[in-house]
């Protein structure tokens, strides 16, 4: 994966604000891309976390524009697929009146959902200044690695601190972590559960976050690898990956419906969790279903959440103290669980994580 030198980054969003637009850019802000150590898939499972900020970032240069007369936003955009995004430095011209749910459902949406969910949520003021946006990214699209959440928070960023002139407060970053994933739930149409954001806004260097999506809460954990004489190596499979293929809500769906069905509203409250699956999925057969194969996805659909919440917990308190090698065994148990249980793995992660190991 390219990672250019931070200065270099800036210069290049810069330089395409100036091609793009004819004028100078009033702020360049960055959103880093992540990969998740342990605890997939829990966190709309009000679940536990525990991902780190990628030196790969998305860059994001922002000026307001002088015409007022309506709400709009221009966005270019070296990332996209000339198919889906602007043809070289033709901007997207978008009127923030058409901005709402389904719509748009492209890329666009990720970035513009995020500036009306701020303005709904109050974060932006009514009278919101017209904004032309230049991004730039080094996080490979669909590998993975959170490139819409990067692309996100970097804009929300930008517009808060365009708008407010200062930097967000941590209930302001909150606000922004919210309207961010309203952008991808509402406007684009992907489900996701709020890690992505969360960490983009809230990542330092040399540690991870770990998250408490029942509790609502984040602290930062100690993950100096190097310091260890140790790296992270992310490999990229060349699979690509998209939110919005159906397969995520379809998982999502599972856990979402079991949850609300046995009225659970943290699965770490229920003493046996499959159990209750297996129960709420005999009584829930879906028409189309064969019984036993039902049954059977839906109790190792929960039992990977439950057995991964556990898992992070244990990860937390071995990255706390040190213990990588720990750490790594509970990294390759999370990889089989999503591999059997949840099945969300393909035949070239699997060997890739098969000659890692060997």
């Amino acid at each position: 994966m390219r990672t250019r030198p931070h200065k270099q980054a800036v210069s290049d969003v810069t330089e395409q604000f100036r091609r793009s637009f004819g004028s100078e850019p009033q702020g360049v802000f960055r959103a880093p891309g992540r990969v998740n150590l342990v605890g997939e898939h829990v966190d709309y499972a009000d679940g536990i976390c525990l991902p780190f900020a990628l030196a790969q970032s998305t860059f994001a240069a922002v000026g307001a524009q002088n015409a007022r007369d309506s709400w709009t936003v221009r966005i270019v955009s070296d990332l996209m697929d000339k198919d889906d995004a602007a043809d070289g430095d033709r901007p997207v011209n978008i009127a923030m009146s058409d901005v709402g749910p389904n719509s748009p459902a492209n890329w666009t949406g990720y970035a513009v959902g995020t500036i009306w969910a701020m303005r709904e949520a109050g974060l932006l003021p009514a009278d919101c200044p017209s904004l032309d946006i230049a991004i730039s990214s080094d996080v490979p699209v669909g590998s993975g690695l959170s490139s819409s959440a990067a692309l996100e928070c970097s804009v929300g960023v930008a517009a808060f601190e365009l708008v407010h002139g200062r930097a967000p407060n941590d209930e302001e970053q909150q606000g922004i972590v919210e309207a961010a994933i309203r952008a991808e739930n509402e406007v684009v149409g992907a489900s996701t559960g709020g890690l992505d954001q969360r960490i983009s806004i809230k990542g330092k260097e040399k540690h991870a976050l770990a998250i408490d999506f029942a509790k609502s809460s984040d602290q930062l954990v100690k993950a100096a690898f190097a310091d260890e004489d140790l790296e992270i190596l992310v490999i990229n499979t060349n699979v690509r990956h998209s939110l919005s293929d159906g397969q995520y809500a379809t998982r999502r769906g599972i856990i979402d419906a079991v949850k609300n069905g046995v009225g659970a509203s943290d699965f770490r409250g229920l003493d046996d969790a499959v159990g209750a699956a297996i129960n709420w999925a005999k009584e829930n057969v879906p028409a189309e279903a064969d019984r036993d194969q039902w049954v059977d996805t839906v109790a190792r659909r929960v039992r990977h959440v439950v057995t991964e919440i556990d898992r992070t917990a244990q990860a937390i308190e071995k990255l706390s103290e040190g213990d990588f090698e720990a750490f790594g065994t509970l990294m390759v148990a999370s990889h089989l669980s999503l591999r059997d249980d949840y099945e969300v793995s393909c035949p070239e992660l699997d060997i890739a994580v098969d000659v890692a190991l060997e």
